[in-house]
């Protein structure tokens, strides 16, 4: 087996501590790194707001998951926020802060759930709360699930 980063040959799976990552490869990388490293392909394409994935069944509940963020407002994307005001509409500075904090938040998640075996996440759900004046936390949470396709077999 060779591994995806340095390309070295190890006689098995047992020297890779995530999928094509042998252990000195993952030990190097950054804590989103690795949750990336070990989160199922397909993912992001396996999560849903609802209990149920269509054609799919849930095997194994594995759990609530969830990532946390938690981000203040700077003084110069508050001013520059007050300026657009002025022209009314979308204050395109703090859509944009509050999009990138959902995303990390739910990346958060995400490998919360690989961690724990997850190929899913039914149930998903945000939450926000305003910790002090200017300072948000940003919660997405849902239940990791094992699912397989319909008509496939369980094993075990």
């Amino acid at each position: 087996m060779k591994c995806g980063k340095c390309h070295r040959e190890y006689p098995s799976e047992h020297y890779f501590k995530a999928p094509g990552i042998c252990g000195e490869c993952f030990d190097a990388m950054t804590p989103g790194e690795r949750a990336a490293s070990q989160r199922p392909t397909g993912m992001h394409r396996m999560t849903t707001t609802a209990f149920t994935i269509d054609g799919y069944r849930i095997v194994e509940t594995l759990g609530v998951v969830r990532g946390i963020t938690v981000r203040s407002r700077s003084i110069f994307g508050t001013i520059g926020a007050a300026l657009q005001t002025i022209a009314g509409g979308n204050i395109t500075l703090f859509s944009d802060l509050c999009e990138r904090t959902r995303a990390e938040a739910a990346d958060m998640m995400l490998g919360h759930a690989a961690a724990m075996g997850a190929n899913a996440v039914i149930g998903v759900r945000y939450d926000a709360t305003e910790v002090m004046d200017g300072v948000s936390e940003v919660l997405c949470y849902g239940t990791a699930v094992i699912v397989q396709p319909q008509g496939a077999s369980h094993p075990g």
